[in-house]
């Protein structure tokens, strides 16, 4: 074997090595990636149920029933669309009706959202940018960090 084919079968296992760790890396990564969904989103890409994902949009108001053992249930909207979240735990400070909401957990079909965990604005200025991006994209944003809340059905 000569130098050139010595140098060219080493790059070549180098390589093949690179790929399989890639492979490895991947793979062991397949059920720790999560995406996010607005409300819309899930009823237009018609989400199949038992899936893992997060769920942004606004704390719908009057959709807030508290029950016993710390579960609670809610309705997380986009001014388009709506998915009742349930949830046993507790919920931030900042937790009310109106306020931006990002909850991780899975889809259950039939708009139901099962959420492990709840996160919530922490200031009047901050908002998720994933909910800010789906608040935006309905026309429900207003410039200097604010939102207008959808309106009311009649």
């Amino acid at each position: 074997m000569t130098r050139k084919q010595r140098r060219l079968a080493l790059i070549a296992a180098a390589g093949a090595v690179l790929c399989f760790a890639a492979g490895l890396v991947l793979f062991a990564m397949r059920d720790s990636i999560v995406f996010f969904y607005g409300p819309t989103e899930i009823a237009e890409k018609g989400v199949a149920p038992g899936t893992r994902m997060r769920l942004g949009g606004l704390v719908e108001a009057g959709s807030i029933q508290r029950g016993a053992d710390q579960r609670i249930s809610f309705g997380v909207t986009d001014g388009k669309s709506s998915v009742t979240v349930s949830y046993k735990g507790l919920l931030p400070d900042l937790f009310r009706e109106g306020q931006g909401v990002v909850t991780e957990g899975v889809f259950e079909g039939g708009g139901r959202f099962r959420a492990d965990s709840v996160l919530a604005k922490h200031d009047e200025n901050y908002m998720p940018r994933e909910v800010a991006d789906a608040l935006k994209k309905q026309g429900h944003w207003e410039p200097g960090g604010a939102y207008a809340p959808p309106a009311a059905k009649p």
